[in-house]
C-alpha cells in the first residue's frame, strides 16, 4: 500500500510546462529587467523602447499564463494608453523646440507640430516598456516566492523578509474585514441614501471597525509568530525551497546580453 502524497492546501495550481516564465526563479525574472528599465529611463528616441517593447511582448506572450484582464491590458490597455500618452506629452511640448517641423493642428494661437508628437510618443514608448518589462515578473510571480528566494538567495535577513510578508497579506485581509462590516451595515439598515456626501458618510463609519479589525488581526499574528520563535535565531529552516537552477542563468544572461546589444546599436544615451 502506497503512502498518501501530502498536498499543501494553500499551494496555486500547478502551471503547465509551456508557460515556462512562472518556473524561472523570481530573481531572475527581476533582475534580468532591471538594467534595461533604468536605462530606458534615459533614452530619448523611439527605436530602443520600441525594441525592448517588442521583446517584451514576444516573452509574455510565450512564456506567461495570462488571465483575461492581463491579456485585455497588454494587447488593448497598453497600446491605448501610448496613443493617449502621445498626444497629452505633445501637447505640454513648447511649440518654439519644434517650430521647424510640419504642423499638424492650428487652434487660434497655439499649433501642434510632427516634432511634438514624436517627442510624446518617444516618452509614452519608453513608459510603456518600462512597464511591460515590469510586468514579465509581476504578473508570473508569487509575492511569498519573491520573498522566499530573496532570504534564500540574496541573504536578506528572514525577520525583514517575513514580517514584510506578513504586512503585505494584511491587504487582502483588510478587503474581506470590509467586505463583512459592509454586509453588517446592511443588514442593519445604516447608511442609506445616496451621493457623495452619502458616501462618505458610509465610508467614516467603515474606519472605527476596520481599524479594530486589523488590530486584533495584529495581535493574532504577533503572537502566532512569537509561538514558533520567530526571530529568536539568525536562520530558520524553510518549508518552501526556491532554487536557481541552470535556466535561470540561461535566461538572465540571455536577457542581459540582449539588452546590451540594443543599447549599443542605438545609442540611446546619445542626445537627439
Amino acid at each position: 500500500m502506497t503512502e498518501p502524497t501530502p498536498v499543501d492546501p494553500y499551494a496555486d495550481a500547478p502551471v503547465p510546462a509551456r508557460f515556462w516564465l512562472h518556473g524561472l526563479n523570481p530573481l531572475a525574472k527581476f533582475g534580468a529587467v532591471v538594467p534595461a528599465m533604468a536605462l530606458l529611463a534615459f533614452t530619448r528616441d523611439l527605436l530602443s523602447p520600441t525594441i525592448f517593447l517588442a521583446l517584451a511582448y514576444a516573452v509574455m506572450l510565450t512564456g506567461a499564463r495570462l488571465t483575461r484582464r492581463a491579456a485585455a491590458v497588454l494587447l488593448l490597455g497598453v497600446p491605448l494608453a501610448v496613443v493617449v500618452l502621445s498626444v497629452g506629452f505633445g501637447v505640454w511640448v513648447d511649440a518654439a523646440q519644434v517650430a521647424d517641423t510640419t504642423a499638424l493642428v492650428r487652434i487660434g494661437d497655439w499649433t501642434l507640430h510632427s516634432g511634438a508628437l514624436i517627442s510624446g510618443l518617444a516618452t509614452a514608448l519608453r513608459l510603456a516598456a518600462i512597464l511591460v518589462l515590469a510586468l514579465i515578473g509581476g504578473l508570473t510571480t508569487h509575492g511569498p516566492d519573491l520573498v522566499r528566494a530573496a532570504v534564500q538567495q540574496l541573504r536578506v535577513p528572514y525577520r525583514i523578509g517575513y514580517t514584510a510578508l506578513a504586512a503585505y497579506r494584511f491587504v487582502p485581509r483588510f478587503g474581506y474585514e470590509l467586505s463583512i462590516i459592509r454586509a453588517a451595515h446592511r443588514v442593519r439598515g445604516q447608511g442609506g441614501g445616496r451621493g457623495p456626501l452619502a458616501r462618505l458618510a458610509r465610508g467614516w463609519g467603515y474606519i472605527v471597525p476596520l481599524l479594530a479589525s486589523g488590530i486584533r488581526h495584529a495581535e493574532r499574528v504577533a503572537l502566532s509568530m512569537d509561538a514558533r520563535a520567530f526571530g529568536a535565531y539568525p536562520t530558520r529552516t524553510e518549508r518552501h525551497v526556491v532554487l536557481w537552477r541552470t535556466r535561470d542563468t540561461i535566461f538572465t544572461a540571455t536577457v542581459l546580453l540582449a539588452s546590451a546589444a540594443v543599447l549599443a546599436l542605438t545609442f540611446p544615451w546619445q542626445p537627439s
